[in-house]
C-alpha cells in the first residue's frame, strides 16, 4: 500500500487518534468512526483489531508505506536490545521526523514536503528522502536559498512554545542543527504502544 493521501480527518476518525496536527480536528467533537451508523458504528475491538489499530495509527502517524513500516519491524527485531525501543528510534530519526522536532515545520507531511522540495542538508549535501534515517553526528540545515521563505518567519515562536528534544543540537540564529545522539528510551515510551506493534508482526 503506497502512502496515505485521502481525507485526513476521516482517518483521524477510523483510528480513533488525532494523527492530522489540525487546531480543529473533527475528532474532538465526533469521536466515533465515520459512516451511516454513527456513534453505534463500531464494536470491541478483539486483541488482534487493537494491536492493528495501534499499528494504523503509528504508520501514518510518521507516514510510513506498508512496505517502508514492515521493513522498520524486522530491522528492529534483527538489533540487539528491546525490539520496541529499536523501532521507535528509527521512526523518531527519520529526516522528515527530525525536521518536525525542530520546528521548522508545523506538521510531518509539511516537513515530508519540506524534504522532498530539497529544501534541506544533511552535512552540506541536499538530501530529498523523507526517509532518510539520520545518524550521530548528522549536521541538518536549511539550504541558503530557501531561508526567504515564509514557512521560516514563526520558527523562533515555534520553537520558544513546543522545545526541541535533548538529541538534537540546534543554533538558534541559523536554521541549523546537529544529531548529539539518539533519543532517550523514556522520551519514546509514551509515543505509540511499540509493544503491540511488534506483537502484531511477530504472529
Amino acid at each position: 500500500m503506497s502512502r496515505y493521501i485521502g481525507p485526513r480527518h476521516k482517518l483521524c476518525r477510523r483510528l480513533g487518534v488525532k494523527i492530522c496536527d489540525a487546531a480543529k480536528c473533527p475528532l474532538m467533537r465526533r469521536n466515533y468512526p465515520p459512516g451511516m451508523h454513527g456513534p453505534m458504528g463500531h464494536g470491541r475491538l478483539t486483541a488482534y483489531g487493537e494491536q492493528f489499530r495501534e499499528k494504523q495509527r503509528t504508520r501514518h502517524t510518521y507516514g510510513c508505506s506498508e512496505r517502508q513500516f514492515s521493513n522498520y519491524y524486522r530491522k528492529a527485531v534483527g538489533q540487539s536490545g528491546d525490539s520496541g525501543i529499536n523501532l521507535a528510534t528509527m521512526l523518531e530519526m527519520r529526516l522528515d521526523n527530525v525536521v518536525y522536532r525542530l520546528h521548522w515545520a508545523k506538521t510531518r507531511p509539511q516537513a515530508r514536503q519540506m524534504v522532498s522540495h530539497g529544501f534541506i542538508t544533511v552535512n552540506g549535501k541536499r538530501m530529498d528522502i523523507p526517509s532518510y534515517e539520520t545518524k550521530t553526528k548528522d549536521a541538518i540545515a536549511v539550504k541558503q536559498n530557501k531561508l526567504g521563505k515564509k514557512i521560516f518567519f514563526e520558527l523562533a515562536a515555534r520553537r520558544e512554545k513546543q522545545g526541541i528534544p535533548d538529541w538534537l543540537n540546534v543554533q538558534r540564529d541559523a536554521l541549523q542543527a546537529k544529531v548529539i545522539g539518539q533519543p532517550a528510551p523514556e522520551s519514546l515510551k509514551g509515543l505509540f504502544n511499540a509493544q503491540a506493534v511488534i506483537e502484531l508482526y511477530s504472529r
